[in-house]
């Protein structure tokens, strides 16, 4: 089973994949969580990666997260190829990638994208700062969309944010009936519902 985290900088991706590796590890579920090989980059170069340089990228994060699924029962990625594409375009016009962002995000069995309601913390080496939240948020979305990817969005802090993560991964499979297995948490997790999923949240 493979699930994708996607969102804007600064929305707890991160630590919501180690959560999800942790509940799935308590119930017997070998789970591994794969970090983003863009964050990484950056952090060994000291810089935003060059236009030539965003496929490579690419294609090692997927290239990690199959790795990764040979050794696990659970995969988190801790974002996508898909990210990568849509960074790419933002700050190059380079739109090049979104295919093969596209062509591997249908690869995962369910995508979770992390909603905008935690503060924005700078990290000192690759966010822009908030006011890029919204817009890259909005390409998520729409990239997801036109594709014909389902996802649901969470919210939340703590645990209530991991309760919502594991809701939303139970709508996403009983929307497909043939899967093994079978969630029991029955919150609201779906898009349509985003408001009431922000501001009346029942703590489990």
């Amino acid at each position: 089973m493979k699930i994708s985290l996607l969102g804007a900088e600064s929305t707890g991706k991160t630590t919501l994949a180690l959560a999800l590796r942790k509940h799935f590890d308590s119930r017997g579920r070998k789970a591994a969580v794969v970090s983003e090989v863009l964050r990484e980059w950056c952090a060994r170069e000291g810089r935003t990666p060059r236009p030539h340089e965003q496929l490579p990228i690419a294609r090692e994060q997927e290239a990690r997260v199959d790795a990764a699924a040979t050794r696990s029962q659970v995969v988190i990625g801790d974002t996508s190829a898909l990210m990568v594409a849509i960074y790419s375009a933002m700050l190059f016009e380079d739109g090049s990638l979104y295919r093969f962002g596209v062509e591997q995000q249908k690869r995962y069995d369910f995508t979770l994208v992390t909603g905008l309601d935690l503060p924005w913390v700078a990290d000192g080496l690759q966010r822009d700062g908030p006011h890029v939240r919204e817009p890259v948020d909005a390409l998520v979305r729409e990239a997801l969309d036109k594709a014909g990817i389902a996802y649901r969005v969470v919210y939340g802090e703590g645990e209530e944010r991991l309760a919502n993560a594991l809701a939303a991964l139970g709508e996403l499979e009983r929307a497909m009936p043939q899967r093994p297995w079978r969630w029991t948490c029955e919150k609201c997790g779906d898009p349509d519902c985003e408001h009431r999923l922000f501001t009346g949240m029942i703590r489990q």
